[in-house]
């Protein structure tokens, strides 16, 4: 496995120093570990000796049996296994948990609590530590010990509703943004721990539920209801009110996104398509007409761009300082010249290939510390049981023999 950076320029990170444990499967929690791996922080995964993270078998490509969910979400990670249902991998946990900054664990709450390791306990030992949890639906409240994916939190957090056409099925994103909502937020709430932490000495609970992180995205939804009643309902590809701000089908069949309804962005798209007279045209002559009038618009710049192939027309419109963008395929993103030149696309030395395979880069991009990508995730359970138990607990190689021999790790 390479260990060199994409990016041999990069530091160590701006969480350099900072050390997480990482429990817990699937999507919300793994994410929050990348992230914050992704900055530098040295992220320890745990994963159960006989049940492995399902993460490691999940994308919808294959290759040789191999799946890439894995290589994106365990990268920069040391993965250690270790049974929490038994008390000697307890004990183990406990003994971790002394020496990191951050646990993150995306249980059903109650878990780490039936096992006798909940904050109070944890804190205890290591008043400094910040526990990230992610559920579903947060710690608290009547529907906490509910389990919650990705799917349902974006249903019943309200975005799903929004999604699709008027009297058809909200359909998905074809990802689970749920997931990442709740992960992105998790990694938030770590950095607002961490930075209090530095003035108080004591650590705190981070309590994220996915169902929350997808309505915290709900923009002016919740007032618009509260203060008139109105039921923001499904617009297809656009948003009500915001013209011309849509989709548009160009002669080569594929699609383009053109967002010129603010006043000043209307009148380069008229210039571009040669109908200034829209400018003073009373039903488009302003923002608010255009929402009233959006079919109309709307009718008329698909009109125009239906006569044009997509990359003529996309030069034309950046040339005219129009907002506009082709809807791109993953072929169109990794070939993106821009992507390429923000290192937003970085190989990953994918031990279970034996060769690199292309990932999303590190965001945010850091001026003095950026992020770097050092590894993929590692290819078996287990891979740095001795690094970490021996290296940083102190285990002889016989006392960790011995565990494994007996299942603990």
């Amino acid at each position: 496995m390479s260990t060199t950076p994409a990016n041999p320029a990069a530091t160590a990170g701006a969480l350099a120093g900072v050390r997480v444990l990482e429990l817990g499967t699937l999507i919300a929690g793994p994410f929050c570990g990348r992230l914050l791996a992704d900055h530098g922080a040295d992220v320890i995964k745990l994963e159960a000796p006989d049940r492995p993270d399902p993460l490691r078998v999940w994308g919808q490509a294959e290759l040789d049996g191999h799946h890439f969910f894995w290589t994106v979400h365990a990268r920069n990670k040391r993965c250690v296994t270790l049974d929490l249902r038994r008390p000697e991998g307890r004990e183990l946990f406990l003994r971790l948990a002394d020496t990191v900054d951050v646990v993150v664990e995306s249980f059903r709450p109650g878990t780490l609590e039936r096992w006798g390791l909940g904050y109070d306990v944890l804190a205890g030992r290591n008043p400094g530590l910040i526990l990230a949890r992610v559920s579903g639906y947060g710690q608290t409240g009547p529907h906490a010990e509910r389990p919650g994916y990705a799917s349902v939190a974006e249903a019943v957090g309200g975005m799903r509703y929004l999604n699709g056409f008027p009297g058809g099925p909200p359909p998905r994103a074809a990802l689970s943004l749920g997931d990442s909502l709740g992960g992105m937020f998790a990694a938030h709430g770590v950095l607002a721990a961490l930075h209090a932490r530095g003035s108080t000495g004591r650590g705190q609970v981070v309590d994220v539920a996915l169902a929350e992180a997808c309505l915290a995205m709900l923009e002016s939804v919740i007032p618009d209801y509260d203060a008139t009643g109105l039921v923001r309902e499904p617009s297809g590809t656009r948003l009500d009110g915001l013209a011309p701000s849509n989709l548009y089908r160009c002669a080569d069949d594929r699609w383009i996104v053109i967002a010129a309804n603010q006043d000043t962005v209307f009148a380069r798209l008229c210039t571009a398509m040669g109908r200034e007279d829209l400018t003073t045209d009373a039903r488009f002559a302003t923002h608010v007409a255009r929402g009233r009038n959006q079919d109309q618009i709307d009718a008329l710049v698909g009109e125009w761009a239906a006569r044009h192939d997509s990359a003529t027309l996309t030069a034309v419109l950046e040339a005219a300082g129009v907002v506009v963008g082709p809807v791109a395929t993953v072929a169109d993103v990794v070939e993106n010249p821009q992507f390429r030149a923000r290192d937003m696309l970085l190989p990953h030395f994918d031990e279970g290939l034996g060769k690199e395979v292309l990932g999303p880069g590190v965001m945010p991009v850091l001026s003095g510390t950026p992020g770097a990508v050092r590894w993929a995730g590692p290819a078996r359970p287990g891979e740095h049981n001795t690094e970490v138990y021996t290296g940083l607990l102190g285990l002889t190689g016989a006392e960790l023999a011995a565990l494994t021999e007996a299942g603990i790790v």
